[in-house]
């Protein structure tokens, strides 16, 4: 490999962020999402998005009934330029019905933004998200929003992280003021008092004045009571805080910590303007042949999300990759790791919400679409070169279970390509009942919601009306050993057997006792709340 290539790989890694947002239902994500395009220039005006008959929809919501509702169904990928750096923005669902999507789209990141509402802190997704970041060691920084309302006591919430999740907290910013009375952030890397003035709903960005801290006209700029406040915050802050250690925020053991108002924009820009500089550059990835670096010379990728009919008018479905080594250049033959073929990836795409453009390289840290006339699978491993493959995607124990029925028989191919494409895209988890008598697929999911979406998604791209006959469980276990171990473990009380997409045992439970139960009476089974990884193999078909 010449030296000009490598240091070309080696300038375009440093300048590349990627990061996914992570947060409870209701907390800003959106918002926040769409304040950093902003500052990031991807956007003129939040709000402002290319929707039909000018309604305004947030930019990163696409899909029909994520408008309808108002919250994020499908995680979507955001990318600009700022400040010289490229970054890639892995927006995913907020709604906790809709994890498992989360969960495959940490898998593609390098860093995490946890996003808390400054009145309600750490709620339960935020939790749950939080130890998914943990297991792949992500850095993770907080941002403490919606500080132009009321709120809890900064050093409250820094006290709850520390407490609740085992990590060190490191405030970046300290707010001056909070709720109506919410003046602006003092930013401690560079001892500068940045103060706010509302925009119209938040829609462009703050004005913002900025004055040393020691700066005698602070006095004039603030109440007294309010500046008062902020130096015995501060005070307390340096007596009894951490320091800042960045070795420790790349292990994820520290989170810097900053507040602000993505609504009005108060410490939005200070926020992204120090996250470019704390954060992580595109992270080596484990494969069969060891860590995979980044500037390894040749290109290499995996595929984390599907998505079907992103176009509605061309039926498209797109494989979301994740470049991971070396450059990747439009037109390129790769390999595909699970079938052993060839593959010429003529027709890769920016991705920018629903808006996509051509493009000719993408480099490790990038995510690119690609066309997917069926042949990707989530998890799979595209490259060139050396063989290699990624550790697969896990998929994660549902929680919800229903036959998917087509009332309709004149339907049924429509019906089957609907339901083969869903699955393919990790929309829902697909199981079938081990009674062959029982052709009719079983949709596994983690919330009530992804039914819904399943049903509006068949009826609004397929043409298919569908029923669901929900069952009575609420817990699924993978059998280690397969059919042959089941077998062996002779009958089972309390539960039931179905297979899933690859036909492996999957034990339905109605609750953890039964689990429980279950597991006392038969204690040479082994049972797997994670779906094993499969490589080089295909799905069963429907």
């Amino acid at each position: 490999m010449s030296t000009e290539i490598q240091a070309e790989l080696q300038t375009q890694v440093e300048r590349r962020r990627n990061f996914a947002i992570i947060s409870h239902p209701d907390a800003g994500k959106t918002t926040l999402t769409e304040k950093l395009l902003l500052y990031g220039g991807a956007i003129h005006q939040a709000g402002a998005v290319k929707a039909r008959r000018a309604q305004r929809h947030a930019t990163s919501d696409w899909m029909e009934m994520e408008q309808q509702r108002g919250i994020s169904i499908t995680s979507t990928v955001l990318q600009f330029d700022y400040k010289g750096f490229q970054i890639n923005l892995l927006d995913t669902p907020g709604h906790q019905d809709f994890s498992e999507d989360t969960y495959r789209t940490l898998a593609a990141a390098d860093n995490a933004v946890m996003l808390i509402d400054a009145a309600k802190g750490l709620e339960p997704q935020t939790r749950k998200l939080f130890e998914v970041c943990r297991l792949r060691g992500l850095p993770i920084f907080t941002f403490v929003n919606k500080l132009d309302r009321p709120g809890r006591e900064p050093l409250e919430l820094l006290d709850e992280i520390e407490q609740e999740l085992g990590l060190a907290t490191y405030a970046a910013n300290w707010p001056i003021g909070m709720g109506d009375r919410f003046k602006g952030v003092f930013e401690r890397s560079t001892q500068k008092i940045h103060l706010f003035e509302r925009s119209a709903h938040g829609q462009r960005e703050a004005v913002d004045t900025i004055i040393d801290f020691g700066d005698p006209r602070i006095e004039q700029l603030l109440e007294q009571d309010l500046y008062y406040q902020f130096k015995d915050d501060l005070e307390l802050l340096e007596g009894v805080g951490s320091e800042l250690d960045l070795e420790e925020v790349h292990e994820g053991m520290m989170t810097p910590v900053f507040f602000g108002s993505a609504m009005t924009n108060f410490g939005v820009e200070p926020f992204l303007n120090a996250f470019l500089e704390y954060a992580l550059k595109p992270t080596p990835h484990v494969s069969n042949q060891g860590e995979i670096e980044p500037t390894y010379p040749e290109f290499s990728g995996f595929i984390f999300k599907l998505q079907a009919n992103m176009d509605p008018k061309h039926r498209d479905r797109v494989a979301f990759v994740r470049v991971c080594s070396g450059k990747f250049e439009k037109d390129m033959t790769v390999n595909h790791a699970r079938t052993g073929k060839l593959v010429r990836l003529s027709r890769p795409q920016k991705l920018f919400a629903q808006d996509r453009e051509v493009i000719e390289t993408a480099y490790p840290g990038d995510v690119i679409g690609l066309n997917n006339p069926g042949v990707f699978a989530i998890g799979d491993t595209i490259y060139v070169g050396q063989k290699l493959e990624y550790e697969g995607i896990p998929s994660f124990s549902p929680e919800l279970f229903a036959y998917l029925k087509n009332p309709n028989p004149s339907k049924f191919k429509q019906f089957q390509k609907g339901v083969q494409e869903l699955r393919e895209e990790g929309a829902v988890q697909i199981m079938h009942s081990a009674d062959e008598s029982k052709r009719e697929p079983i949709l596994a999911a983690v919330g009530q919601l992804q039914f819904e979406v399943v049903q509006f998604r068949m009826q609004s791209e397929y043409g298919v009306e569908t029923t669901l006959e929900l069952l009575p469980y609420s817990v699924a276990r993978w059998v280690v050993g397969g059919w042959e171990a089941l077998e062996k473990a002779g009958r089972l009380f309390n539960t039931v057997a179905v297979k899933d997409s690859w036909n492996r045992p999957v034990l339905l439970f109605r609750n953890e006792w039964n689990v429980g139960q279950v597991e006392a009476d038969h204690p040479e089974l082994q049972l797997n709340a994670i779906a094993p990884v499969v490589s080089g193999r295909e799905p069963a078909s429907l």
